[in-house]
């Protein structure tokens, strides 16, 4: 092992990489392909779009409760794992699926079981592993993890799509969480909770060359904090919380009704599940040029134009006909879709520090799961209703303006380290 952390590739680039496929082998799948089977269990379970939609809306909810409680274990125990115990029970509650009769079984294995789970991998709890071993390259590294899921999406939803034509829903189900267990022994190599495992510091710096009093010195940024609960007394968490917020409404939504929007509009499911996974690749590429950019500029600007550019990609869905608002909005929205992870995760590290990320980043998660909870119910309800998304694509591209506002409002270089050092 110390033959690889001694060449030129800092080891923590493969700690990247490996959260990077369990991410793009569960969170692409197991988490990710919900949405492709919405029609077909419509149709199986003899239910409304409201009722397969509640399933997704409680997983959500709990996925969002789980964040907080994960991320506190993560900060304690280190996120290695956390992830390995995850993805063990995500495989689990993805085969758990295929035996799914009615709604209520739907609501146990994806509602509960995977959607704790998948809590285990956000960048809430992995996120703490990654922000330890970077500083100067941190929005990079956690946007090729946020990039994980997106690069899954792009060959998973496909692929049950696929599987589901071939031969049906439940041996879609059953592939893709056998799929996703061959992550599970890379975690159990390769990841490594804080550098000083391999007696390194954070970027890739030997401790024995390090000199003794730079070591000694810690850089604290203006709101640094302690104990976590101090940073709700300042108005940046808020913030950052108040634009995850409608991030999960507008991309929680989106995954489960996308493909059900797409089949009102007389665009068939394996059409609409190719542009989903377009979608995922034009997201793969933006994600990773902001995170990028994000180790270069205001981050707190990036993010308000993430919100904005998918708000004019809510705008294109009900302007635009069917058939060329499914791959319009494949573009534009794919452009915004998870770039907000990494902006929004590095920003925290940034203002409050890396020794309660795991919490902090989980509170704002929760709030992103809210969000998402509520507007997933509510998508289909108003379909339900009225028969078209109109309404709710209208609802969502409001919300990502007020976002994008608050976010151009955070004061980043009063509060962000990367401006503003007391070195102690």
């Amino acid at each position: 092992m110390k033959i690889l952390y001694r060449k030129k590739i800092f080891y923590g680039w493969y700690i990247v990489g490996a959260l990077f496929i369990a991410n793009f082998l569960m969170q692409g799948g197991v988490r990710n392909g919900y949405g492709i089977f919405v029609e077909t269990w419509e149709k199986e379970f003899v239910a409304s779009t409201a009722s397969i939609s509640l399933a997704a809306s409680i997983g959500w909810l709990i996925n969002g409760l789980s964040q907080p409680i994960l991320g506190r274990l993560a900060d304690i125990y280190g996120g290695k794992i956390v992830a390995l115990i995850s993805l063990i029970v995500l495989a689990i509650g993805g085969m758990g699926i295929a035996l799914a009769n009615g709604v209520i079984y739907l609501i146990i294995s994806y509602g509960v079981v995977i959607s704790i789970a998948s809590a285990g991998l956000s960048p809430a709890t992995v996120g703490v592993v990654i922000v330890r071993w970077f500083n100067k390259r941190r929005g990079t590294a956690l946007s090729i993890l946020a990039a994980g899921g997106s690069a899954g999406g792009l060959i998973c939803v496909p692929l049950m799509a696929y599987l589901m034509l071939i031969y049906n829903w439940r041996v879609a189900w059953v592939a893709i969480a056998i799929l996703g267990l061959f992550s599970v022994p890379i975690i159990w190599i390769l990841v490594k909770n804080h550098p000083r495992e391999l007696n390194m510091k954070a970027d890739g710096e030997n401790i024995e060359n390090s000199n003794d009093s730079d070591s000694n010195k810690i850089n604290k940024g203006v709101l640094f904090v302690e104990d976590w609960k101090d940073s709700l007394k300042s108005w940046p968490i808020w913030q950052l919380s108040a634009g995850y917020f409608v991030c999960g409404i507008t991309t929680s939504s989106m995954g489960v009704h996308y493909i059900r929007w797409a089949v009102s509009e007389d665009v068939s499911t394996n059409t609409a599940a190719l542009a989903f996974g377009i979608l995922s690749a034009v997201n793969v590429i933006s994600v990773i040029i902001v995170g990028i950019y994000a180790d270069k500029l205001e981050r707190r600007k990036m993010l308000g134009w993430v919100y904005l550019v998918r708000g004019f990609a809510f705008v294109t869905l009900i302007i635009f006909p069917g058939y060329q608002a499914v791959w319009i909005f494949a573009l534009l929205g794919g452009m915004s879709w998870l770039a907000t992870v990494p902006l929004t995760s590095s920003l925290t590290a940034d203002i409050y520090g890396v020794k309660n990320l795991g919490v902090l980043f989980g509170l704002a998660t929760l709030s992103h799961q809210i969000g998402g909870a509520l507007a997933t119910y509510l998508f289909g309800y108003a379909f339900d209703l009225y028969g078209d998304y109109n309404i709710p694509f209208l609802i969502g591209a409001i919300t990502l303006l007020g976002a994008g506002i608050v976010s151009f409002a955070i004061k980043e270089k009063k509060f962000s380290l990367r401006y503003v050092t007391n070195t102690i």
